[in-house]
């Protein structure tokens, strides 16, 4: 059981996250649960009602118990390093508030677990895959729609929630795009001539209106398009190329980074484009390039 005050405690935590910290809802809801689970784990670790006292008292002792005790249920290390990002989170907010020492819950080290490299398609596996994905439908609006999403995706490095949230305002598509991304920043992103091609060959042939205020790409009867529309087109096309079920449409985000990685491009601006909010994210891309730098090398150096 949890207080009423330390459930209204985390309850303004997470609007404090929302609003503040401008965190997405899908992220606000990981956070609740995350909390929760350790709150429900105190509970039933302590015995009694679990409120702000019993919660400032929190030891290291308890902290490892936690984590054991989640381990032991099959969490794996990069799923209880983020609850305990959240945990730390929280804490770090209440002991501020209510005015406690958190450093048994701040000092707790997160399990160490190895980052899963991005898997982007080859140059050419990703022009393949684009080609492809347009001849799935007999619809000609369909099949400009399907190639015009994944065009971006690969040509622009937009995630798939950000290219289907484009709209009427945004068309037809300028050099430069504004986009809003996860938990609400911006940033800017140029938008190469063929992007700006398909997206303008699909809306001459979508059947339906596209209003400043409604979405560009639309659903066969005139809805919103649904990401998993996309990903059911890439799942048909990559089987028929022959290519690994990593090749979807984040894949070719994915791509778009690590191309203009191996190209020459530069860390931070490719941070940028992306919408990372940490370099160390788009670091992950330079582990990417050097493993397919050593492939190549394995593969043609005559002592290799």
């Amino acid at each position: 059981m949890i207080s009423a005050a330390l459930t209204t405690s985390l309850a303004t935590w997470l609007d404090h996250q929302r609003a503040l910290a401008g965190a997405a809802e899908n992220t606000i809801k990981a956070y609740q649960t995350d909390v929760l689970g350790f709150l429900g784990f105190m509970t039933m670790h302590n015995g009694g009602l679990q409120g702000l006292g019993p919660i400032a008292r929190v030891t290291v002792r308890d902290m490892r118990a936690w984590m054991a005790h989640e381990r032991g249920r099959g969490v794996g290390a990069r799923s209880l390093a983020r609850s305990l990002s959240a945990v730390k989170s929280f804490y770090r907010w209440l002991a501020e508030r209510e005015g406690f020492e958190p450093t048994a819950i701040l000092s707790t080290r997160a399990p160490k677990f190895q980052r899963k490299l991005p898997r982007p398609l080859e140059v050419q596996a990703a022009a393949d895959m684009i080609e492809r994905v347009e001849l799935q439908s007999t619809e000609p609006w369909i099949a400009a729609r399907d190639a015009a999403v994944v065009t971006l995706l690969y040509g622009c490095g937009l995630r798939i929630s950000e290219a289907l949230g484009l709209t009427g305002a945004d068309v037809p598509l300028p050099e430069v795009l504004r986009i809003v991304g996860k938990g609400g920043k911006e940033r800017i992103v140029p938008v190469i001539g063929s992007a700006r091609d398909a997206v303008a060959t699909y809306c001459k042939l979508c059947p339906y209106t596209i209003d400043a205020d409604t979405p560009i790409f639309r659903a066969v009867r005139g809805g919103v398009l649904s990401p998993r529309t996309i990903q059911k087109v890439m799942e048909q096309a990559r089987m028929q190329l022959g290519l690994p079920a990593t090749a979807t449409p984040h894949a070719m985000r994915h791509s778009f980074a690590t191309h203009l990685l191996a190209a020459g491009g530069d860390l931070r601006a490719i941070q940028e484009l992306l919408g990372h909010a940490s370099l160390s994210t788009t670091q992950a891309y330079t582990a990417v390039d050097a493993a397919h730098l050593m492939s190549v090398y394995e593969r043609a150096h005559p002592k290799a």
